[in-house]
């Protein structure tokens, strides 16, 4: 039984990467919420995944083994730089494109991702900035899929702390 391993071509890397380059900066900003940075560590990321994408054993899971090399590659860049990051007026431009929410919501929102530990942005950015079902997250973050849900809905208590508490000090 010898089984043929599909392989990308260089040519078809390229258009794979192409077609999700926006997702794969959407991941990278919202880590660091900073244009350039963004592209560094989407550039970085893409430079990784040419230098093994040869190797790759299942093509059909493309998207979710970039977006884990951009999530690894943004951890990397915050752990190296271990500084604060604001947000860019810019900001407003790469939020989610449902219905109006006013720029303090979208501020408070960030600020309170900014106090999530960076391992625990991911999970929240891929629910709800990229619209992710649980089975795909557990797919990128190589965890099982109950051990996400349980994840996700603890930092959601996080984050659901940290804006009540806020409101509660703003009156």
């Amino acid at each position: 039984m010898n089984q043929e391993i599909k392989k990308l071509t260089e040519q078809q890397f390229s258009e794979r990467i192409e077609a999700c380059k926006e997702k794969l900066y959407r991941f990278a900003y919202c880590y660091v919420k900073n244009e350039q940075e963004a592209l560094e560590i989407v550039s970085e990321a893409t430079y990784k995944a040419y230098l093994s994408f040869e190797k790759m054993k299942n093509p059909e899971y493309f998207e979710t083994w970039i977006s884990r090399i951009v999530i690894n590659c943004a951890l990397d860049h915050m752990r190296k730089n271990k500084k604060y990051t604001y947000i860019e007026d810019s900001a407003v431009e790469f939020s989610a494109k449902e219905g109006p929410v006013s720029l303090e919501e979208k501020w408070d929102l960030y600020q309170a991702l900014d106090r999530l530990q960076p391992e625990d942005k991911a999970f929240i950015i891929l629910k709800y900035f990229e619209d992710q079902r649980f089975k795909d997250m557990a797919e990128v973050l190589s965890l099982p899929e109950n051990t996400v849900k349980t994840k996700v809905y603890r930092i959601l208590a996080k984050l659901k702390k940290h804006l009540i508490k806020e409101e509660v000090d703003i009156t």
